[in-house]
């Protein structure tokens, strides 16, 4: 017996050493839970992110370490949103179908089932998973502008006033704002480039009667820009094709170009702002100064907001890890529902209650 005690013992200790955690709750936060699976995935995404935009590595390391510190925090924050936007009885179900058909059409995929194939390829994630997600980060932007943004106000004498004091940042070299609809011919055979051109027209036509360009951008273009809704950006002389720079730089703010003939296919151009030489005037820059004004206003106020959310929420984060926008004396220790003990009462004051239940006058009329 002392024999199969000691093989039994063995063999526990073996099995404690090979148990990895791989699953780990870190933060609970009114019903819902953070995991380090999702603490994981968001510093993933925003690895993706920041190769897409082609960041230099010590922009990419420095974002990494702000990531680190912030990034239980950022999680904590879009649940209370949300949490926030169900009690306000917020829906986005319609926005959520709406871009999920337009993102079948610009990446050309019939139908959702190879849609979830390339979501699961790309982010690890099932379709339902980051359906879930993308719905929770639509409700949360729409309480923010509810709740935050709807209630900063910029003046028209602050806006008037950045202006006269900052306006050497306002001297304009002439460039103009760009969009992109690409006919490519590659791969296509000689019937179906014989059609390009009149193709390429009747886009052009609708597009020149009021048409939505970046409607027109997701239904038709080739271009590399389609997921950007053709947004080549700002552009300056000398950056562009001699042939089609002499065309956009012609034309005033909507132009839309006639039918392009490239190499490998029809161009169609559309000039969606234009800076003219020079000081610009307050009128021409008014949007770009409120935006500059507004972020100052915005960061303090959303703060202040989530750290509300955080005093009347129930949280709770485990030890080892840090909420770096905790609210000041909220107390989010973690409780272990292991550690729990019932209540005891002994059988002397089960007695001595009923005594007093007993010479109550109250308790006897009842």
């Amino acid at each position: 017996m002392r024999i199969l005690a000691t093989v039994f013992a063995l063999g526990c200790a073996v099995f404690a050493a090979e148990v990895v955690v791989v699953e780990q709750i870190v933060a609970k936060v009114n019903g819902d839970i953070i995991t380090t699976t999702d603490l994981q995935r968001a510093r993933k995404q925003l690895i993706e992110e920041l190769k897409a935009r082609k960041t230099p590595q010590p922009e990419v390391d420095q974002a990494l370490a702000n990531a680190d510190k912030n990034i239980l925090r950022d999680k904590i924050d879009s649940l209370l949103l949300a949490n926030k936007g169900k009690e306000l009885n917020i829906t986005v179900d319609s926005e959520v179908s709406k871009y999920i058909a337009d993102l079948m059409v610009r990446m050309k995929i019939a139908n959702q089932e190879d849609l979830g194939k390339m979501i699961l390829e790309q982010t690890g994630q099932t379709f339902e998973d980051w359906k879930a997600e993308m719905k929770t980060n639509m409700i949360t932007q729409r309480v923010v502008r509810q709740e935050v943004q709807s209630k900063i106000n910029i003046k028209k004498d602050e806006v008037a006033k950045y202006y006269e004091e900052h306006k050497g940042e306002f001297i304009r070299e002439e460039e103009i704002y760009l969009r992109e609809i690409l006919l490519s011919s590659e791969g296509k055979s000689p019937a179906e480039v014989a059609t390009l051109e009149k193709k390429a027209k009747d886009i052009v036509a609708r597009a020149r009667k009021n048409e939505r360009f970046s409607n027109l951008v997701r239904e038709f273009s080739d271009s590399q820009t389609r997921n950007e809704e053709g947004d080549i950006g700002w552009m300056k002389k000398g950056m562009m094709n001699a042939q089609i720079e002499n065309m956009v730089f012609t034309g005033k703010k909507g132009f839309v170009t006639d039918p392009i003939k490239l190499p490998n296919g029809w161009l169609i151009m559309r000039v969606e702002d234009v800076h003219t030489a020079g000081q610009a005037s307050l009128e021409q820059v008014e949007n770009e100064i409120m935006e500059k004004l507004f972020m100052p206003k915005f960061q303090p106020q959303m703060r202040e907001y989530l750290t509300k959310l955080r005093m009347e929420a129930f949280l709770e984060i485990k030890d080892g890890f840090l909420d770096s926008g905790a609210a000041p004396g909220k107390n989010t220790a973690w409780t272990d529902p292991a550690q729990l003990k019932p209540e005891t009462v002994s059988k002397e004051e089960v007695a001595s209650r009923r005594r007093m239940w007993r010479r109550s006058p109250s308790c006897r009329s009842t």
